[in-house]
């Protein structure tokens, strides 16, 4: 398997070589694993493992402490795959704090709604706009929707910077880069929910910015594959097609494309991020 350059597999630390107990199993390499809520997990015997899952009846204790940790292992990879940083990963819809402002309120019940149906959003490639100003809570919300759509769906999602993806890409460019262009705009694509953060952060420059067109490409792969993809942006909807183009933006509205707009002012010193 290709490393990503977008999703981050489990960090790994403290290896060494330890003697299994069970006789005939001999040594393993032992070490510790990174969890989504930021703990660290022993590796166990893989021998101990199979055997408990392959070779031990479904009702037996061993078989379901084996399950149990074969499940919890898997979920905690594919969060940490999202590239929901540590500093997002305890966002969620009960986290999200409205203070009883109607505005926010509602801006939460759409996420929550998209998350929730998110089975009819995804048949139908339904795209979500998260649009207002810096630090009013867009990127906490749309990290509870991935996560709940990866605990809930079973679905693989990914979030990503515009700049994360321009500076991918341009790397590429470079003699004999991997993963190239075409690789990157495969990963962006094949996931089942692509969230795209920072829409608009930079300053486009005319004849000499690729980033929109870049940005309406990965939007219309995921278009042309029925896909969808959540848009976090600070800009307004009249000044977003600058900085995607106009076609990404008929893209998200297809379909019946949603909209959550985030009016209030920045919450950066609170909560809400």
């Amino acid at each position: 398997m290709k490393e990503s350059r977008f999703s981050p597999a489990p960090r790994t630390a403290g290896h060494r070589l330890v003697n299994c107990q069970v006789e005939g199993h001999g040594q393993y390499e032992q070490h510790l694993i990174e969890q989504f809520d930021g703990s660290w997990k022993k590796s166990l015997c893989p021998q101990c493992e199979w055997n408990a899952l392959h070779n031990t009846p479904k009702d037996s204790d061993s078989f379901k402490e084996a399950e149990a940790n074969y499940l919890d292992r898997e979920l905690s990879a594919s969060l940490i795959a999202t590239g929901i940083t540590p500093r997002f990963r305890r966002c969620s819809f009960d986290s999200f704090s409205t203070d009883g402002e109607v505005a926010k309120e509602r801006a939460l019940r759409a996420c929550r709604s998209y998350a929730e149906k998110f089975s009819e959003h995804y048949e139908h490639g339904r795209a979500l706009m998260l649009l207002g100003e810096i630090g009013n809570g867009k990127t906490h919300l749309a990290c509870a929707v991935l996560q709940h759509v990866v605990r809930k769906e079973g679905a693989s999602g990914l979030i990503v910077t515009a700049e994360a993806i321009t500076q991918a890409v341009s790397d590429s460019f470079r003699s004999n880069a991997s993963p190239s262009k075409a690789e990157l705009l495969r990963e962006l694509a094949e996931v089942d929910l692509l969230v795209i953060d920072e829409v608009g952060m930079h300053t486009p420059r005319p004849g000499k910015d690729f980033t929109p067109s870049l940005l309406h490409e990965v939007i219309d792969r995921r278009y042309q594959l029925v896909l969808p993809t959540v848009l976090i942006s600070n800009q307004t909807r009249e000044k977003l097609p600058d900085f995607i183009g106009p076609r990404a933006i008929d893209r998200l509205r297809e379909n019946g494309g949603l909209m959550a707009p985030f009016t209030w002012q920045s919450a950066r010193v609170g909560s809400a991020a």
